[in-house]
């Protein structure tokens, strides 16, 4: 063999990812995210024929809320459930909350039973989402773990198409309660994947007691977020998104005074990088809070139809999934580093654009132009997002500390995204009925808290280099760099 085509091996390949070997394991990964993903969007889309029906109206931001809290909690657990069930065991419990959920949703008779539903489906869907990450440390070689990372973070962009257009769609023929049961059969048939195909790691009992106070703070913060974005703008939104960043900050000191929590310990040494990466995934996600409202402006201001504001609407997650199958096959230290610095600045160039094209009576090259800056936008967020991942994963030693480490890659994720999903909608109704002032300061706003991450990203890169990999990635350069001169 040379020594180009080892170099290849060492680094490992999409084919090989997607090849016999791996490719059923892969699906699961991707698959429980895609889950979790799709059904936000899916279910929102349902919500008007659902609502027609059942009633409810009252409870309409509800829906997404219940869920995505739930998801919170779960999520928060997943390193302690890996530990004590094992990988097949915690996958068909994942499987099994959330198959439950879309079969009570199924055959929901008013708006208080879809709710409680929703809650067990987010329970379901936060751990199938945390497995996702948690398990590429386990379920792949090193090799494959940037194109791992890839592959199940561009199912929340993949999910956030899918979902919009499969609502949409049973929406039209008023076959809401279908769409429920058919993510239960698609639960149940990703579970007997699981039993084939998932390795059946070690169980044992957790080295930690459950984090409860850790819980009750981040749930909280959560659901006060979750409230500021449902209540009428003024004092009580003020308030609520005050309790939320609180109790978010209290969370944060428990976390690092605790003996027992829910990030790993390393996220509080002096000189890691593993708070940076979190902070950096925290920035790029923040971003995807302007994808619920896109649509609207779509429509009010440039006159277009549902569908194609839709697709407006998954314009920045389409370039967020594109981008990561590329930036994934990046292997120097240098260029991980530049491309997760890189990203906060593209997504901001993005957003900027996007809201300085904002106007009445939009020609056709403004829209389009409307497609492209929105899909420079997701492209920011995929440029470094595989390899956060990857660094989180390099950042800390033992199984129960790895599976915490990338299971809150997960948790970080769903927490920026309620959070800036909220302050979207606080944005939005600030300077309506102005529809298109509305979108300018929503999306500059957007930018300039995006711009800001580059700061953070420099301290997040530098966990781009700590695997044995990678120091002789870093060898390898030095010899290189010295035969050139």
């Amino acid at each position: 063999m040379t020594h180009t085509s080892q170099t290849t091996a060492s680094r490992g390949t999409w084919r090989e990812l997607l090849g016999s070997r791996y490719a059923p394991i892969a699906s699961v990964l991707a698959g429980g995210v895609l889950l979790e993903a799709s059904n936000v969007y899916l279910t929102t889309s349902l919500l008007p024929t659902i609502v027609g029906e059942i009633g409810g109206a009252e409870f309409y931001a509800w829906t997404m809320m219940t869920f995505l809290l739930a998801s919170v909690i779960s999520s928060m657990l997943v390193s302690r459930i890996l530990t004590q069930q094992g990988a097949v065991r915690a996958y068909l419990l994942a499987l099994g909350l959330f198959a439950l959920g879309s079969l009570l949703c199924a055959v929901s008779p008013w708006m208080s039973a879809l709710l409680f539903g929703r809650a067990v489906q987010g329970l379901g869907g936060g751990l199938l989402a945390g497995l996702g990450y948690a398990l590429i440390q386990r379920a792949l070689p090193e090799r494959l773990w940037a194109r791992g990372a890839a592959l199940v973070s561009a199912m929340w962009g993949v999910g956030n198409i899918i979902g919009p257009v499969v609502g949409g769609i049973f929406a039209q023929l008023d076959a809401w309660r279908v769409t429920f049961v058919g993510l239960a059969v698609v639960s149940a048939l990703i579970g007997i994947v699981v039993v084939r195909a998932l390795p059946r790691t070690t169980r044992g009992r957790s080295s930690e007691s459950l984090p409860w106070a850790s819980l009750l703070l981040l749930s909280g913060g959560v659901a006060a977020v979750g409230v500021a974005s449902v209540v009428p703008v003024g004092l009580g939104t003020a308030v609520a998104l005050i309790v939320g960043v609180t109790l978010g900050i209290w969370f944060l000191r428990h976390e690092k005074r605790g003996s027992h929590g829910i990030l790993p310990r390393v996220t509080f040494l002096a000189g890691s990088s593993l708070g940076w990466v979190y902070v950096t995934v925290a920035v790029l996600a923040f971003a995807i809070g302007t994808e619920a409202f896109i649509p609207l402006f779509g429509q009010e201001i440039g006159g277009l139809a549902p569908f194609i504001a839709g697709l407006l609407g998954a314009a920045l997650s389409l370039g967020w999934s594109i981008t990561q199958v590329f930036t994934a096959n990046a292997s120097g230290i240098r260029s991980r580093r530049a491309l997760i610095i890189t990203g906060p600045v593209v997504v901001a160039i993005g957003l900027a654009a996007y809201g300085l094209l904002q106007h009445e009576g939009p020609s056709t090259l403004v829209v389009v132009l409307w497609f492209l800056t929105l899909f420079v936008a997701g492209a920011g967020i995929g440029l470094g997002f595989p390899h956060l991942t990857v660094a989180a994963l390099g950042s800390t030693s033992g199984d129960e500390e790895g599976a915490k480490a990338a299971a809150a890659v997960n948790t970080v994720f769903i927490i920026a995204s309620a959070f800036s999903a909220a302050m979207a909608g606080v944005l939005v109704n600030l300077a309506m009925p102005d529809i298109v002032a509305s979108a300018r300061l929503l999306m500059l706003v957007f930018a300039g808290v995006t711009v800001l991450g580059v700061f953070v990203a420099r301290g997040a890169s530098w966990g781009i280099g700590l695997t044995s990999d990678d120091e002789g990635a870093t060898e390898a350069s030095t010899t290189t760099d010295t035969t050139t001169q």
